[in-house]
């Protein structure tokens, strides 16, 4: 089983760790890649601060995040599973996880990121301010600029299993699975019961239970029909719509009644 999720907004301090080694990061063929969104990145927030905030879509308040990317390819470095915090991360627990489940969160927990491409929650990266939906000046959109080496890596990545697709949209957009990889691929959302809708909070915090679930249980269906099981077992409601053609993703609701 393959789980993709998006990064957090926030993200913990770097703390003292030793430097980032670019080399030692999961799925190495995507290294050109990083390192042209590094470079463009630290060279943007190195100059004219007032574009590198507009750029990178960030209030007066968050002005000191520009200072933070300048010095990136020094900074400390920790576990991704340690720099992503927020709802979705909070729920999964990471740290709290018994040992077992933690072996299975290094292997099948897959972080989406503007700067990295994707990484494994044990790469050890320094915390970062640039999101899937920023336009470098010397890049362009960074979900275009992900696609084309995404489709080379993210395929062998997922292996013959379930691929949960956990993204947000602008994640989602830099890596699109199709074909038997597609057919295997259950994407999920989040509804409170009452009206059918996408509440952001408790979106992110089932999310996070749903993976903190099967990774304690330590389920990892083949399949979308496996995962509607597993996910019931577990007492989710679930409602799932096959794909309307061959080679699409599978689409699961998960049903909340209260918003926490």
């Amino acid at each position: 089983m393959l789980v993709l999720l998006p990064p957090s907004e926030g993200k913990a301090a770097s703390g003292r760790g030793a430097p980032l080694k670019p080399e030692s990061l999961s799925l190495p063929r995507l290294a050109a890649a990083r390192e042209a969104v590094l470079r463009e990145l630290v060279e943007l927030c190195a100059g004219d601060e007032e574009k590198a905030r507009e750029v990178l879509g960030l209030s007066e308040g968050l002005r000191g995040e520009i200072a933070k990317n300048r010095e990136l390819p020094t900074a400390g470095a920790r576990p991704a599973g340690e720099i992503y915090t927020g709802v979705l991360y909070d729920a999964l627990g990471l740290a709290s996880l018994d040992a077992a489940a933690k072996r299975r969160a290094a292997r099948s927990l897959l972080v989406f990121s503007g700067l990295w491409g994707a990484v494994r929650v044990t790469d050890r990266i320094p915390s970062y301010r640039c999101s899937m939906g920023v336009r470098l000046p010397g890049l362009g959109a960074l979900g275009a600029h992900w696609r084309a080496p995404m489709a080379e890596v993210l395929p062998e990545a997922a292996g013959d299993g379930l691929v949960l697709d956990l993204r947000s949209a602008a994640y989602a957009a830099a890596w699109k699975p199709k074909g038997e990889v597609a057919a295997r691929t259950a994407s999920v959302r989040v509804l409170h019961a009452p009206t059918r809708k996408v509440v952001s909070h408790f979106n992110k915090a089932t999310k996070g239970r749903i993976v903190r679930s099967l990774l304690t249980a330590g389920i990892a269906p083949k399949d979308p029909a496996g995962l509607v099981v597993a996910l019931r077992d577990l007492g989710y409601t679930v409602e799932e719509q096959a794909p309307a053609r061959a080679g699409s993703p599978w689409t699961l609701d998960v049903l909340v009644d209260e918003i926490h």
